[in-house]
């Protein structure tokens, strides 16, 4: 495992057990209110993270500087001279809040991807519902002439109605289970002699799922946290469930981001006077 691979590991540990608890807490409440109460906190605290990482002089000195050129440009609309000098203040200027604001876009970066991380495990999809098939897949490591190793569910909260089915070409292999009964399990699979094991969820709400579980890869370690990455070593390289899609505009797949970004950029916007943040 790469040395940034085992750090996000040791990293998704901590997040893992925060996330778990703090949204949990959280879910109880509708979708769209509890992706509002979270916007809204996050909005704030990034708006205070923003204001002890820039410049806050600078960056008011650019904003005094834009309004003036902004000014001139109206005053003195018919002076072809003036108004060049003052577009080309005002382009300046731009360049210079997006300069301003780049070390504190860096500070937030990384809390905010892990965030996002924790976040899409509760609303990305939607947990299976009794009686429902999906599919299985399992990457399985190695070249595509290596031998394959015998592969089986050993058992699941769920009934194996197709599969195994091996897909030579890309190393995978795909199972249809239909899931019974409510609650939080886990598939285990004999891969050669191994169990390795896979997390799955059934139930109604909203649960804290894992679509995936990671091999070595450092980036889908970040993506999907939910679950230990298999070794190095392993025969497995992950397993991954197709869980349904949620539908909802403000936390279903895909929407919740977009309603995340939007209500917390508002949030800080409106809270922006009252912390005296320059932005």
């Amino acid at each position: 495992m790469s040395l940034l691979a085992q750090i996000i590991t040791l990293v998704n540990i901590v997040t893992n057990v925060i996330g778990r608890y703090v949204f949990g807490a959280v879910m109880v409440l509708p979708g769209w209110l509890s992706n509002t109460i979270i916007s809204a906190v996050v909005g704030v605290i990034l708006l205070v993270i923003f204001k002890y990482t820039s410049n806050q002089k600078a960056i008011g000195k650019v904003r005094d500087s834009i309004k003036a050129n902004m000014l001139a440009l109206k005053l003195f609309k018919d002076d072809i001279v003036v108004t060049l000098q003052s577009q080309g203040k005002v382009f300046k200027g731009s360049f210079l809040l997006l300069f301003h604001a780049l070390v504190p876009m860096l500070v937030m970066m990384v809390p905010v991807i892990l965030l996002l991380s924790q976040m899409g495990m509760w609303y990305q999809s939607r947990p299976l519902q009794p009686g429902e098939e999906t599919m299985v897949i399992m990457q399985l490591s190695s070249e595509t002439n290596s031998s394959w190793p015998n592969v089986n569910i050993e058992s699941a909260p769920a009934e194996v109605t197709m599969g195994p089915v091996k897909v030579l070409s890309k190393r995978q292999i795909y199972w249809k289970i239909r899931v019974s009964e409510k609650g939080q399990g886990e598939i285990v699979f004999d891969v050669g002699g191994d169990k390795v094991t896979k997390s799955i969820a059934v139930g109604d709400g909203f649960i804290r799922l894992s679509h995936e579980r990671p091999g070595q890869k450092w980036n889908d370690i970040l993506l999907y946290p939910g679950e230990k990455p298999f070794a190095a070593d392993s025969a497995v390289n992950s397993i991954s469930i197709d869980y349904p899609d949620r539908i909802s505009k403000t936390s279903g797949t895909d929407w919740w981001l977009v309603y995340f970004f939007v209500a917390s950029m508002v949030f800080a916007l409106l809270f922006k006077p009252l912390l005296k943040v320059r932005i």
